[in-house]
């Protein structure tokens, strides 16, 4: 079956996209107003898109309703002010911390208190990062890219990147157990997610070993 997007919208666009691009890694993103006031949402339209320089992308916009929620709008706010943000990953230990942070509080309401969060200071930009998350990317932003009137795009360069000690296998190497961190990711629907511990291995093959 063909879906033609110009003939569907926006909302019907969404939901065939997030059921089919799967899993799809959260950004839990903590950042602050000038004024220090802090600000915690999860966003699963986020990937690593370059590695030098080291870039993260985050999709801020609409849930198909064609309107930003208000966590979406303070963080975009909050990036836009100060220029800084943090990237924390979501494991399963914290996936029910994360879902509250979710929760569509009224201004004013620090989601990072409300679900029992602890905060450390971060190196290089003044949002903290989240103690509980297992990774931690500190962030500068590169630039907003406009999506239309109810998204943008959030690049931001990656200028630290805490792990969790007992997670990393070789300091020397920069190896990580990515396994031990036990990420999780977003699904279809609204209230699915994956777990990254079922894997395979499939090796790359060189071009001389095809033409055997």
């Amino acid at each position: 079956m063909v879906f033609d997007f110009a003939e569907i919208t926006a909302k019907e666009r969404y939901k065939l996209l997030v059921s089919t691009i799967v899993p799809r890694p959260i950004a839990w993103v903590v950042s602050q107003d000038r004024n220090g006031k802090l600000n915690a949402a999860p966003f699963s339209f986020f990937n690593a898109v370059a590695g030098d320089p080291p870039v993260v992308a985050v999709g801020i916009g609409s849930h198909g309703s064609g309107r930003p929620t208000e966590t979406e709008k303070d963080t975009r706010h909050n990036i836009e002010e100060t220029r800084e943000f943090v990237v924390n990953l979501v494991s399963e230990e914290t996936a029910e911390k994360m879902n509250i942070t979710a929760i569509e509080f009224e201004p004013g309401v620090n989601e990072l208190a409300e679900a029992g969060l602890h905060t450390a200071p971060s190196l290089h930009v003044r949002p903290p990062r989240i103690v509980e998350s297992p990774v931690s990317m500190e962030c500068k932003l590169i630039q907003i890219v406009e999506l239309g009137p109810e998204a943008g795009l959030v690049l931001g360069r990656v200028v630290a990147m805490h792990v969790r000690d007992e997670s990393v296998a070789d300091p020397a190497k920069h190896y990580i157990d990515t396994p031990s961190l036990k990420l999780i990711g977003r699904m279809h629907g609204r209230g699915w997610y994956a777990r990254t511990s079922d894997l395979f291995e499939m090796n790359r093959i060189k071009v001389e070993e095809w033409r055997k």
